[in-house]
């Protein structure tokens, strides 16, 4: 009886100790290669600045969800900065301007461009390595991006609307399902830079995560498994007192 009573409790150790490698195996396995996709020619951005005549804790107390925008071009320079803040490069090996779960990195940006100086109008992704954009489609997609959205029209105002996608793997293959949520967590981390370096800039923006998914991701010419998550219209702001 004994003997049966040990193997038992044996054989619940073994078990037990290969369940818990399998799942360190799991947490550490290396998260799927970023999907490959045609890329047009790499478009160098302006150099970012490091230094604003605006305190962080002004911009914080200043900022505000702005959704009225003037009919002027945003500059090159101004997009740059935007880009940067949102997931620009600070450190070798990747380390970036907003957190991320493992350093995982499972977010994109995109730009849909149509008032941008010396940027012709289309939709592009940002590069952080390379501080560039590559461009995805040509032609002026805010419209359709606007009606994806549920018609919100300042979708289409706005000189240019920042997309913010996400390919989960990258995180839940270390994570699980845990990761779904980490992902989420990153998206608001994004967003609060674009807004208080829009404040820094004298722009505004609106975080917009009303939208149909696969029309936003026919505009951004999505493949699988990459999914949107958010749209930050943004143009200079035409009251400026609404601060």
């Amino acid at each position: 009886m004994k003997k049966n009573v040990v193997y038992i409790i044996s054989l619940c150790a073994v078990i037990l100790t290969v369940l818990i490698g399998v799942k360190m195996f799991d947490r550490f396995k290396k998260p799927p290669p970023r999907p490959e996709r045609d890329l047009g020619e790499i478009i160098k951005l302006p150099a970012p600045s490091y230094h604003s005549n605006i305190s962080i804790e002004q911009a914080l107390r200043q900022r505000r969800s702005i959704r009225e925008y003037k009919d002027e071009f945003l500059t090159l320079k101004e997009l740059s900065q935007l880009l940067w803040a949102a997931q620009g490069i600070t450190a070798a090996p990747n380390y970036r301007t907003a957190p991320s779960a493992g350093a995982l990195y499972p977010l994109e940006i995109y730009v849909i461009s149509g008032e941008v100086e010396d940027l012709l109008a289309g939709v592009y992704k940002y590069l952080p390595h390379e501080h560039g954009l590559a461009k995805i489609a040509a032609g002026d997609r805010r419209a359709a991006l606007s009606r994806a959205a549920l018609s919100q029209d300042f979708v289409r105002q706005a000189p240019v609307v920042l997309g913010v996608t996400a390919i989960f793997e990258r995180t839940t293959v270390k994570y699980g399902q845990r990761g779904i949520q980490y992902v989420h967590m990153e998206v608001g981390s994004v967003a609060q830079n674009v807004y208080l370096q829009a404040e820094s800039l004298g722009l505004g923006t609106v975080f917009v995560g009303a939208f149909y998914d696969d029309d936003v991701k026919e505009v951004l010419d999505l493949e699988e498994p990459e999914m949107p998550l958010c749209l930050l219209p943004v143009g200079r702001i035409i009251d400026e007192t609404q601060n």
